[in-house]
């Protein structure tokens, strides 16, 4: 006869317990040091084992008697990161962005020393930036560039650093300090770089082992997003990477 449905609910809510344990553990687990952590009793999680260890959730250490997770758990968890597609995971929190700053959101994907553009929320005031899909946000000149450079784990831009404007950083030692900063404080900003009479702020969205995945930016006319709108965008823009970066498998130490 088949367990009744609250049966079956209340043994998969044990074996996830019991999966929690082993993965908040820096150490392989036992039976009886599973069982005290979960409050299930030693037999209950003698048999949930054997069971996620025919799945290959689990796997069993002859040598010490200890169990660990298992690969399947890695396949699992690849076939749901290759299902997430970042734009559609972060559009709505570019959406939020716009709602709460009135400038332009962006998502941009690193490069080698760079961004690319690859999702735009717009603005809706009549005066805005238009930033183009595709378009590179340059190292050195601009907010999502800089973020490349700062958690992207590149190099900084080979040969003469190009001038955009008069306030561009083009002297290496001093981009190499102004990105260790930006590393520093989780957030960069560009105050007219790239163009004069543009203005950007922008943080990093990063994967579940800490990587940059993406950047998320906010930038408008210098003369609206000025200093003190720059700063105002700072609450909501560090929100929205932190939940995107929770979306994509990063733990409360690695999304900010």
């Amino acid at each position: 006869m088949s367990q009744p449905a609250g049966r079956r609910v209340a043994a998969v809510q044990r074996a996830l317990s019991v999966l929690d344990e082993l993965a908040a553990a820096q150490v392989d687990l036992g039976t009886n040091e599973l069982a005290r952590r979960t409050g299930i009793n030693a037999s209950s999680v003698s048999r949930l084992l054997a069971t996620l260890g025919e799945a290959g959730v689990v796997e069993h250490m002859p040598e010490t008697g200890r169990y660990r997770l298992g690969l399947r758990l890695l396949e699992l968890g690849n076939s749901v990161l290759e299902r997430l597609d970042i734009r559609t995971i972060a559009r709505s929190r570019l959406e939020a962005l716009v709602g709460a700053t009135g400038e332009t959101a962006t998502l941009s994907a690193p490069g080698q020393a760079e961004s690319i553009t690859i999702d735009v929320a717009q603005s809706t005031s009549t005066v805005q930036s238009v930033p183009r899909l595709g378009r590179p946000g340059v190292g050195h000149a601009t907010a999502t560039g800089k973020i490349v450079l700062a958690f992207g784990l590149v190099p900084l831009p080979d040969g003469r650093l190009e001038r955009y404007t008069e306030r561009t950083i083009v002297d290496r030692a001093v981009l190499g300090r102004h990105v260790a900063e930006v590393r520093a404080q989780g957030w960069a900003e560009a105050v007219g770089e790239r163009e004069l009479d543009l203005n950007a702020v922008a943080a990093p969205i990063l994967g579940q082992r800490g990587e940059l995945v993406s950047v998320l930016g906010v930038q408008g006319p210098a003369s609206r997003f000025d200093r003190a709108a720059m700063r105002a965008a700072l609450g909501p823009l560090l929100a929205g990477a932190a939940a995107i970066s929770k979306g994509l498998g990063a733990g409360p130490g690695v999304a900010r």
